[in-house]
């Protein structure tokens, strides 16, 4: 496996910029209490998922389908971007945890947003999915000309995949996070102004056995092994972001990673060299989520009201497949 050698956002210019975000969280939150805690540590959970840093996690009733939550978090999104579901041209949802065999999901959700002039389809990619779903969109709206607006909405029910009485059930939350991306055929989308920059999405076989959820059950089971390189993944990806786009980390205004589990993140954020005040992880109050987990991160941060026009974001993650990547835009 290499890096791709190129120097120079591959968006730089493309007039892609993401102007819409949005999140949707289920109703019921489950609380992580110390005596829920107890009795489920093993030598495998302590090597991955390691101290519980999850206090709190939503749960999805039978109504908050995956579909339901894509449509609820793709109407925030397309608030914040001032766009209406006739604009739409392309709808891609991204989901591990509850896929089935037909029909799709995009085009349902594509269906119960209004966009009916929209193609709608689905993606994977696990918890790398949210950069998968934007770099996908990205090259089809500069593929087709007659295209402007895609939504890419990250839907996940990880509860749903971990072992009931696990202690990675405790870590698991439900939640959907959606992105607006627009081109405009006129918009410098470069250094210094909003826009889309560059992504990077590199998948590994050899690595594949390292994390999976098979039938019958589907429960998502790793191996102690997934720390290092899942730690190795986002650090080589973050390296490579910033070098072939000429930036240092102190460049970066915010990165956000996909979470994951506690000892992946912290090493990460220790290792790239960032300051936790520019570092934005939800796993302590929102679980990890899979692939919404970026997008809502980013929704939350944007609505705190600590960021400000035109600041740079990274944000890398890696997923089962094996895949790592991230991208690299500004708001």
């Amino acid at each position: 496996m290499t890096v791709t050698e190129r120097v120079g956002g591959i968006w730089t210019h493309s007039g892609l910029r993401l102007t819409g975000i949005g999140h949707y969280f289920p109703k019921h939150v489950e609380h992580n209490t110390p005596a829920a805690t107890e009795g489920r540590f093993n030598p495998v959970d302590q090597a991955v998922i390691g101290r519980l840093g999850v206090k709190s996690r939503h749960i999805a009733n039978e109504q908050e389908t995956v579909d339901y939550m894509a449509v609820h978090a793709a109407h925030h999104a397309l608030r914040s971007a001032g766009r209406a579901p006739e604009d739409i041209d392309l709808v891609i949802v991204t989901n591990w945890t509850e896929r089935q065999w037909v029909p799709e999901l995009g085009p349902t959700v594509a269906s119960r947003l209004g966009a009916s002039n929209a193609l709608g389809f689905d993606l994977c990619g696990a918890c790398t999915g949210f950069v998968h779903g934007v770099q996908t969109a990205a090259a089809m709206l500069i593929a087709m000309r007659s295209w402007h607006v895609a939504v890419i909405t990250c839907s996940e029910q990880f509860s749903r995949r971990t072992r009931p009485g696990s202690k990675g059930e405790l870590v698991a939350g439900d939640a959907a996070g959606a992105v607006v991306l627009e081109r405009h055929d006129l918009q410098d989308a470069g250094h210094g102004a909003a826009g889309l920059i560059d992504s990077l999405l590199i998948s590994d076989g050899e690595s594949a056995q390292m994390i999976w959820a098979r039938k019958p059950d589907g429960w998502i089971t790793s191996r102690p092994e997934i720390v290092e390189r899942a730690i190795d993944g986002n650090v080589r990806v973050v390296e490579e972001m910033l070098a072939r786009n000429g930036l240092t980390i102190d460049d970066v205004d915010w990165v956000l990673p996909h979470p994951a589990t506690d000892p992946i993140h912290h090493a990460v954020q220790e290792k790239v060299g960032i300051d936790q005040a520019r570092f934005v992880v939800t796993i302590e109050s929102r679980a990890n989520t899979s692939s919404a987990s970026i997008p809502v991160a980013l929704s939350e941060l944007l609505l705190s009201g600590r960021t400000r026009p035109g600041q740079l974001y990274l944000t890398p993650a890696i997923g089962s497949g094996f895949f790592e990547g991230a991208l690299l835009f500004r708001l």
